[in-house]
């Protein structure tokens, strides 16, 4: 069994829930940090901390924690099941702190989703802790006067909007080193260096880059005498194994298969390049360094419909391990009123239609503005998305696109 050792840090009681904010070392049989997250769903428990005993009832939560990735975590199993009721607390009832920073969100008066967590109200919570200190967005969260929570909130979500510049800041820098450096288009991984960057803000471009690259990807910085960084990997790689394979070249590390941290003294950095490369080349499959992308139907405008949207409903929430279902349509036009939007025009706001129906049918493609002038052209394409509620239009269906290429008849 493995050895906890735990400290609490804090105790609060948010609408009647009794949550324990506690420092946690856990060692597992593979050397994760790891955390304990807990809602009692029927019946009592004790739970013994410190000698200390608390008495938990139905409904009650308990959340010990070292190291939490909010949106890695897989939505099956026992996960599944809290993430099922978290949410459904966070929609019925949730605390002061948290109610301030859905309006910040602008998520107030709709239901709210697991997407809403991981790419709104999560990211907020973070950045405090990316740009200054976590105990911030710990006081907002056990916070009891709404007035003060919006306050705190508008300042948490300052950093956010730093964090952003930041982020996009330090990866287009790593976009330019890996151009410059030829030898990288020809490798299976990518591990970069900058002690100018921010400790706070490099996971997110480890991840940015993994995403543009399709390869494996460490990024560091210099945190005194030594270099500290974030690894994230390629869909099926387990980059924990790649990282413990240099443990001989580091002072610390932790995480899981698609997401870890390490820390090593920072001129022992070309060192740990070769050698996180070469288990790469050796473990790494040629599909998992190609974007794919797994199709569960190809259906037609027709087939979406609001009970079909209703019935997968009731798969969620979704994640890793249970993700949204991925449907294809193909040969769909643009109906003439599609358009690029965003703060930099990088998002497109599309309204299409195919052949077998009237329909027309609006989506949003993130980050795809590249695609704006073939869908102009008024040339068929086909699409890859999943069924989203429309939150500007009450029962209303949007498709979220994942991907958008020509249609095989329209290529030369």
């Amino acid at each position: 069994m493995e050895k906890k050792e735990m400290e609490i840090v804090r105790h609060t009681t948010m609408n009647h829930l009794e949550v324990f904010i506690v420092e946690m070392t856990s060692r597992g049989p593979h050397g994760h940090d790891d955390f304990e997250l807990g809602m009692i769903l029927e019946g009592t428990m004790t739970l013994f901390l410190e000698q200390e005993q608390y008495h938990l009832k139905a409904g009650d939560i308990y959340f010990i924690n070292r190291y939490q990735v909010h949106s890695f975590s897989n939505k099956t199993g026992r996960n599944r099941i809290l993430a099922f009721h978290g949410l459904k607390l966070l929609n019925s009832n949730p605390s002061i702190g948290l109610k301030s920073i859905i309006d910040i969100c602008g998520l107030n008066n709709r239901e709210l989703s697991m997407s809403d967590i991981i790419f709104k109200i999560g990211p907020r919570i973070n950045a405090s802790g990316r740009m200054e200190n976590g105990r911030e967005s710990v006081d907002l969260l056990v916070e009891k006067d709404l007035g003060m929570a919006l306050r705190m909130a508008k300042h948490i979500n300052e950093y956010n909007e730093q964090r952003k510049d930041i982020d996009k800041q330090m990866t287009e820098e790593a976009n330019q080193i890996v151009a410059r450096l030829e030898n990288q288009k020809h490798q299976s991984s990518i591990v970069l260096y900058d002690e100018n960057w921010k400790k706070g803000v490099i996971g997110i471009v480890a991840s940015r880059l993994t995403e543009i690259y399709f390869r494996p990807t460490v990024v560091l910085t210099r945190d005194g005498d030594y270099a500290t960084g974030s690894a994230r990997s390629v869909t099926g790689f387990d980059i924990y194994s790649a990282i413990k394979s240099c443990r001989h070249l580091l002072v610390n590390f932790g995480g899981h298969t698609y997401a870890t941290g390490l820390t090593l003294k920072w001129d022992r950095i070309k060192e740990f390049r070769m050698a996180f490369q070469q288990y790469v080349d050796d473990h790494i499959l040629p599909e998992q360094t190609e974007a794919n992308l797994k199709i569960d139907s190809v259906i037609d405008f027709k087939d979406i419909t609001k009970r079909l949207h209703n019935d997968l409903k009731k798969f969620s929430p979704f994640g890793p391990g249970n993700p949204k279902p991925l449907f294809c349509t193909l040969n769909v036009y643009d109906y003439g009123t599609s358009k690029v939007v965003g703060r930099e025009q990088e998002h497109i706001k599309l309204e299409l239609v195919d052949s077998k129906s009237s329909n027309v049918v609006k989506g949003i493609a993130f980050g795809q503005s590249a695609s704006a002038r073939y869908i102009k052209s008024k040339r068929s394409f086909d699409i890859a998305y999943t069924l989203e509620d429309n939150v500007f239009k009450h029962n209303a269906i949007q498709l979220q696109i994942e991907d958008i290429r020509p249609a095989e008849d329209e290529k030369v």
